[in-house]
C-alpha cells in the first residue's frame, strides 16, 4: 500500500496597505551617539526614519501626496500598526497623515 506523502506548498505572502496607508520598513535603531559613544543594549534611542515599501492605490492614484516606493521618510510611530510578517522585519502600515517628511535629493 503506498503511502500518502504530506508535501507543503510554500505561498509568497504579500501585505498591500488599503486606504490612504504605506507600508514602511523601520530603520534600525542606533546604538551609537553621533559622538561616537556606545550605548548599552537597554538603551535604544527611538528613530523614526524608514524606507517605503509598498503604498495603497489611494495614495498612488492622489496627486497631492508625493510619495513613492522606496522614498526614505520620517514618521509618527504612534499610530504605526506593526506588521508579524517575519521575525527580523520592522514593518508598519503608516496613515499617509502621520508621514512627516519625506528625503529627497538635491537636483
Amino acid at each position: 500500500m503506498p503511502q500518502e506523502t504530506n508535501t507543503t506548498k510554500m505561498t509568497l505572502e504579500t501585505i498591500e496597505p488599503l486606504g490612504k496607508r504605506v507600508l514602511v520598513r523601520k530603520d534600525l535603531d542606533k546604538k551609537r551617539t553621533k559622538g561616537g559613544i556606545e550605548l548599552p543594549d537597554s538603551v535604544e534611542i527611538p528613530t523614526i526614519t524608514g524606507r517605503v515599501v509598498a503604498i495603497s492605490a489611494q495614495v498612488e492614484n492622489d496627486d497631492d501626496t508625493p510619495i513613492r516606493q522606496y522614498d526614505k521618510i520620517l514618521f509618527n510611530p504612534k499610530r504605526a500598526i506593526p506588521v508579524d510578517f517575519e521575525a527580523d522585519n520592522q514593518l508598519y502600515v503608516v496613515p499617509v497623515e502621520d508621514l512627516v517628511a519625506v528625503f529627497r535629493k538635491a537636483k
